[in-house]
């Protein structure tokens, strides 16, 4: 039986989902764009499109809208949950605008997918961190994601 290698598997359409997904909620911080408007842009223009020369992965659009209005329908519990896993020095206003959006994602994934293990959503959201940042920030980025997986799920779930 030949392997279709056309389709990229799941699990990495899931992965671009949630680049694309902490790419439209920092589009969303600094623009001030709108929910639908940012969803409706990227699927239509690049989840698996090419735009400026650049192509974007074939995503799984469900997974990108879940995450995106996931986060804004809950960040007024998703950013006290998160400030509360930060170290004093470190209020969530004092985060670069990528950051935020990769903790807001991942925190959200936390929450609401309980059927998808602690350790991929962080390793997930870590990687896409050090996509962006070279320093501490992929870091600092599994240690609040953990932290809030430690209080949001029991042992059995992660």
């Amino acid at each position: 039986m030949s392997k279709d290698v056309s389709k990229p598997k799941l699990a990495n359409q899931r992965g671009a989902a949630r680049l694309a997904a902490v790419q439209a909620l920092y589009q969303m911080d600094i623009g001030g764009t709108g929910v639908l408007e940012v969803v409706s842009e990227y699927e239509m223009h690049r989840l698996g499109k090419e735009l400026d020369g650049d192509l974007y992965r074939q995503a799984d659009a469900a997974w990108f809208r879940a995450i995106v209005s996931g986060v804004v329908e809950q960040q007024r519990t998703l950013d006290p949950l998160i400030r509360s896993s930060l170290t004093e020095d470190w209020p969530l206003s004092r985060l670069d605008s990528t950051l935020r959006a990769i903790l807001r994602a991942g925190a959200y994934e936390i929450s609401n997918r309980k059927d998808v293990p602690v350790a991929v959503i962080v390793t997930e959201y870590v990687d896409i961190g050090q996509a962006f940042f070279d320093d501490d920030e992929p870091k600092l980025i599994n240690a609040v994601l953990d932290r809030i997986a430690k209080r949001l799920r029991t042992p059995d779930s992660t």
